[in-house]
Protein backbone atom coordinates (compact mmCIF):
# COMPACT_ATOMS: atom_id res chain seq x y z
CA UNK A 1 0.00 0.00 0.00
CA UNK A 2 1.42 3.31 -0.77
CA UNK A 3 1.49 5.69 1.80
CA UNK A 4 1.07 9.34 0.59
CA UNK A 5 3.11 12.58 2.39
CA UNK A 6 1.09 15.80 1.54
CA UNK A 7 2.79 18.94 2.38
CA UNK A 8 1.32 21.88 1.57
CA UNK A 9 2.87 25.80 0.27
CA UNK A 10 2.00 28.69 -1.39
CA UNK A 11 3.85 30.95 -3.23
CA UNK A 12 4.03 33.41 -6.24
CA UNK A 13 6.70 32.96 -8.57
CA UNK A 14 8.15 34.97 -11.23
CA UNK A 15 5.38 35.95 -14.02
CA UNK A 16 2.84 34.91 -11.36
CA UNK A 17 3.08 31.56 -10.79
CA UNK A 18 1.46 29.67 -7.56
CA UNK A 19 2.94 26.70 -6.36
CA UNK A 20 0.51 24.28 -4.34
CA UNK A 21 3.00 21.53 -3.40
CA UNK A 22 2.51 18.32 -2.23
CA UNK A 23 5.31 16.35 -1.96
CA UNK A 24 5.71 12.24 -2.77
CA UNK A 25 9.19 10.90 -1.84
CA UNK A 26 10.83 8.86 -4.24
CA UNK A 27 10.42 5.77 -3.08
CA UNK A 28 6.80 6.34 -3.21
CA UNK A 29 6.50 7.69 -6.95
CA UNK A 30 9.20 4.79 -7.82
CA UNK A 31 6.02 2.07 -6.38
CA UNK A 32 3.81 3.70 -8.92
CA UNK A 33 3.46 2.68 -12.47
CA UNK A 34 5.86 4.28 -14.85
CA UNK A 35 2.44 6.17 -17.00
CA UNK A 36 1.40 7.62 -14.15
CA UNK A 37 4.72 9.39 -12.41
CA UNK A 38 3.85 12.35 -13.59
CA UNK A 39 1.28 13.17 -10.92
CA UNK A 40 0.49 17.17 -11.11
CA UNK A 41 -3.61 15.96 -10.12
CA UNK A 42 -2.20 15.55 -6.97
CA UNK A 43 -1.53 18.81 -6.61
CA UNK A 44 -2.91 20.93 -8.99
CA UNK A 45 -7.09 20.28 -9.74
CA UNK A 46 -6.30 22.36 -13.00
CA UNK A 47 -3.59 24.58 -14.05
CA UNK A 48 -5.81 27.27 -14.27
CA UNK A 49 -4.03 28.73 -11.07
CA UNK A 50 -0.86 28.58 -12.48
CA UNK A 51 -1.19 30.18 -16.00
CA UNK A 52 -0.04 33.35 -17.14
CA UNK A 53 -2.99 35.65 -18.17
CA UNK A 54 -3.84 35.66 -21.81
CA UNK A 55 -2.20 31.60 -21.88
CA UNK A 56 -4.34 29.34 -24.17
CA UNK A 57 -6.75 26.83 -22.10
CA UNK A 58 -5.01 23.60 -21.00
CA UNK A 59 -7.18 20.81 -21.17
CA UNK A 60 -4.80 17.90 -19.58
CA UNK A 61 -3.68 17.30 -16.40
CA UNK A 62 -0.29 15.93 -16.55
CA UNK A 63 3.01 17.45 -17.26
CA UNK A 64 2.77 15.98 -20.55
CA UNK A 65 -0.22 18.20 -21.39
CA UNK A 66 2.66 21.41 -21.28
CA UNK A 67 5.16 19.25 -22.84
CA UNK A 68 2.75 19.07 -26.38
CA UNK A 69 3.92 22.76 -26.54
CA UNK A 70 7.14 23.00 -24.15
CA UNK A 71 8.74 20.70 -26.33
CA UNK A 72 12.15 20.00 -24.38
CA UNK A 73 15.23 21.53 -26.84
CA UNK A 74 17.40 18.75 -27.37
CA UNK A 75 19.94 20.87 -30.18
CA UNK A 76 22.35 20.94 -26.85
CA UNK A 77 22.99 24.81 -27.79
CA UNK A 78 23.29 27.18 -24.69
CA UNK A 79 20.01 28.59 -25.15
CA UNK A 80 18.13 30.40 -22.81
CA UNK A 81 14.66 28.36 -22.14
CA UNK A 82 12.03 30.43 -20.01
CA UNK A 83 9.31 27.66 -19.62
CA UNK A 84 11.79 24.71 -17.81
CA UNK A 85 13.55 27.64 -16.14
CA UNK A 86 10.33 28.48 -14.54
CA UNK A 87 8.43 25.42 -13.91
CA UNK A 88 11.58 24.26 -11.79
CA UNK A 89 12.31 26.88 -9.83
CA UNK A 90 8.31 27.10 -8.83
CA UNK A 91 8.81 23.92 -7.66
CA UNK A 92 11.64 24.81 -5.24
CA UNK A 93 8.83 26.76 -3.22
CA UNK A 94 10.29 27.46 0.81
CA UNK A 95 11.60 24.47 1.92
CA UNK A 96 9.54 21.81 0.28
CA UNK A 97 11.65 21.08 -2.45
CA UNK A 98 9.75 18.15 -5.16
CA UNK A 99 11.68 15.16 -5.48
CA UNK A 100 12.84 15.35 -9.19
CA UNK A 101 11.24 11.91 -10.02
CA UNK A 102 7.92 13.41 -8.92
CA UNK A 103 8.03 14.38 -12.68
CA UNK A 104 10.50 12.66 -14.55
CA UNK A 105 10.91 9.03 -15.10
CA UNK A 106 14.23 7.27 -13.94
CA UNK A 107 15.62 3.96 -14.30
CA UNK A 108 19.15 3.97 -12.23
CA UNK A 109 21.94 3.97 -14.23
CA UNK A 110 19.67 2.94 -17.96
CA UNK A 111 17.72 6.17 -18.25
CA UNK A 112 16.13 9.73 -17.16
CA UNK A 113 13.45 11.82 -18.99
CA UNK A 114 10.17 12.73 -19.16
CA UNK A 115 6.56 11.14 -19.62
CA UNK A 116 5.82 9.81 -23.28
CA UNK A 117 9.03 11.45 -24.71
CA UNK A 118 11.78 9.72 -26.86
CA UNK A 119 15.46 9.41 -25.96
CA UNK A 120 17.05 9.72 -22.36
CA UNK A 121 19.13 12.39 -21.21
CA UNK A 122 21.58 10.35 -18.98
CA UNK A 123 22.15 7.32 -17.20
CA UNK A 124 22.55 8.55 -13.64
CA UNK A 125 23.16 6.18 -10.44
CA UNK A 126 21.69 6.55 -7.23
CA UNK A 127 24.80 8.29 -6.32
CA UNK A 128 24.80 10.80 -8.94
CA UNK A 129 21.28 11.66 -8.00
CA UNK A 130 21.88 12.73 -4.93
CA UNK A 131 24.69 15.20 -5.91
CA UNK A 132 22.54 16.52 -8.78
CA UNK A 133 19.43 16.96 -6.34
CA UNK A 134 22.74 19.15 -4.64
CA UNK A 135 23.26 20.94 -7.02
CA UNK A 136 19.63 21.83 -8.59
CA UNK A 137 18.65 23.51 -4.74
CA UNK A 138 21.64 25.16 -5.44
CA UNK A 139 20.47 26.73 -9.13
CA UNK A 140 17.41 27.28 -7.52
CA UNK A 141 17.99 29.58 -4.95
CA UNK A 142 21.86 29.83 -3.97
CA UNK A 143 24.09 33.15 -3.72
CA UNK A 144 26.32 31.86 -6.36
CA UNK A 145 26.85 31.76 -10.23
CA UNK A 146 24.40 28.69 -10.73
CA UNK A 147 21.26 30.61 -8.96
CA UNK A 148 22.24 33.50 -11.31
CA UNK A 149 22.11 31.62 -14.18
CA UNK A 150 18.85 29.99 -13.15
CA UNK A 151 17.48 33.96 -12.83
CA UNK A 152 18.10 34.55 -16.23
CA UNK A 153 16.43 31.60 -17.53
CA UNK A 154 19.23 29.07 -17.89
CA UNK A 155 19.04 25.75 -17.18
CA UNK A 156 21.66 23.04 -16.95
CA UNK A 157 21.43 22.15 -20.47
CA UNK A 158 22.18 25.65 -20.90
CA UNK A 159 26.01 24.74 -19.83
CA UNK A 160 26.22 21.54 -20.50
CA UNK A 161 23.72 20.77 -23.16
CA UNK A 162 21.73 17.82 -23.70
CA UNK A 163 23.02 15.16 -20.70
CA UNK A 164 22.93 15.44 -17.29
CA UNK A 165 26.26 16.06 -15.59
CA UNK A 166 27.91 14.25 -13.97
CA UNK A 167 31.11 15.13 -10.68
CA UNK A 168 33.15 14.94 -13.16
CA UNK A 169 31.80 17.16 -15.76
CA UNK A 170 33.21 20.72 -16.59
CA UNK A 171 31.87 23.34 -18.99
CA UNK A 172 34.23 24.14 -21.94
CA UNK A 173 34.90 27.78 -22.67
CA UNK A 174 32.79 28.05 -25.97
CA UNK A 175 29.83 27.14 -23.71
CA UNK A 176 30.62 30.81 -21.54
CA UNK A 177 31.94 32.92 -24.49
CA UNK A 178 28.88 31.82 -26.83
CA UNK A 179 26.82 34.02 -24.24
CA UNK A 180 29.09 36.40 -22.82
CA UNK A 181 31.37 37.57 -25.53
CA UNK A 182 34.61 37.07 -27.20
CA UNK A 183 37.96 36.82 -24.79
CA UNK A 184 38.43 40.17 -26.36
CA UNK A 185 35.06 41.63 -25.33
CA UNK A 186 35.46 40.58 -22.37
CA UNK A 187 39.06 42.28 -21.16
CA UNK A 188 37.50 45.10 -22.91
CA UNK A 189 34.63 44.99 -20.37
CA UNK A 190 37.25 44.11 -17.54
CA UNK A 191 40.28 46.38 -18.19
CA UNK A 192 41.17 48.27 -14.98
CA UNK A 193 42.03 52.16 -15.50
CA UNK A 194 44.35 52.12 -12.73
CA UNK A 195 46.39 49.19 -13.51
CA UNK A 196 45.75 47.86 -16.90
CA UNK A 197 48.16 44.96 -17.04
CA UNK A 198 45.97 43.55 -14.07
CA UNK A 199 43.04 42.07 -16.31
CA UNK A 200 41.63 38.89 -15.52
CA UNK A 201 40.11 38.58 -19.08
CA UNK A 202 43.70 39.19 -20.39
CA UNK A 203 46.12 37.08 -18.17
CA UNK A 204 49.65 36.41 -19.06
CA UNK A 205 49.02 33.09 -18.86
CA UNK A 206 47.36 32.96 -22.04
CA UNK A 207 43.97 31.44 -22.63
CA UNK A 208 43.04 29.76 -19.47
CA UNK A 209 39.52 28.09 -18.62
CA UNK A 210 36.46 30.58 -17.35
CA UNK A 211 35.56 27.34 -14.55
CA UNK A 212 39.33 28.11 -13.24
CA UNK A 213 37.77 31.49 -11.48
CA UNK A 214 33.80 31.05 -12.35
CA UNK A 215 32.27 28.65 -10.09
CA UNK A 216 28.81 27.68 -11.19
CA UNK A 217 27.86 25.78 -7.44
CA UNK A 218 29.90 27.09 -5.17
CA UNK A 219 31.97 30.46 -4.35
CA UNK A 220 33.68 31.84 -7.50
CA UNK A 221 37.16 32.79 -6.56
CA UNK A 222 40.15 35.11 -8.02
CA UNK A 223 42.57 32.97 -9.76
CA UNK A 224 45.60 35.41 -9.70
CA UNK A 225 45.21 36.02 -5.93
CA UNK A 226 46.90 32.47 -5.83
CA UNK A 227 50.15 34.14 -7.30
CA UNK A 228 49.64 38.52 -6.13
CA UNK A 229 48.09 38.14 -3.17
CA UNK A 230 47.86 42.01 -2.23
CA UNK A 231 45.66 42.12 -5.94
CA UNK A 232 41.97 43.86 -5.18
CA UNK A 233 39.90 42.23 -7.52
CA UNK A 234 36.09 41.32 -7.14
CA UNK A 235 34.42 38.59 -9.00
CA UNK A 236 30.69 37.96 -9.60
CA UNK A 237 29.37 35.29 -7.00
CA UNK A 238 32.86 35.73 -4.87
CA UNK A 239 34.21 37.70 -2.80
CA UNK A 240 37.50 40.05 -2.67
CA UNK A 241 40.73 39.47 -1.60
CA UNK A 242 40.22 38.24 1.86
CA UNK A 243 43.75 39.21 3.06
CA UNK A 244 43.33 42.74 1.80
CA UNK A 245 39.87 42.99 3.58
CA UNK A 246 42.17 41.91 6.73
CA UNK A 247 44.71 44.61 5.84
CA UNK A 248 42.26 47.50 6.38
Amino acid sequence: MVVHKIFKNTLVVLVGLVCVIYGLTSEEVKARPVSTRSPCINCHTDFTSVLRNGHPPVTGKEITACLACHVPKTTGKPELNAFFARIHRAHQCFKQKVDCVVCHTWQPTKSFGLPNQNGTMGKPSKKDMDLLKQIFNSWSSSVFLDALHAKKNVTCTGCHGNFLPISEATVENGRCLSCHGSLEQLAAKTSPLEFPDRNPHKSHLGEIGCTVCHHAHRESEVYCLGCHKTFQMKIPAGTINPQHQQSK
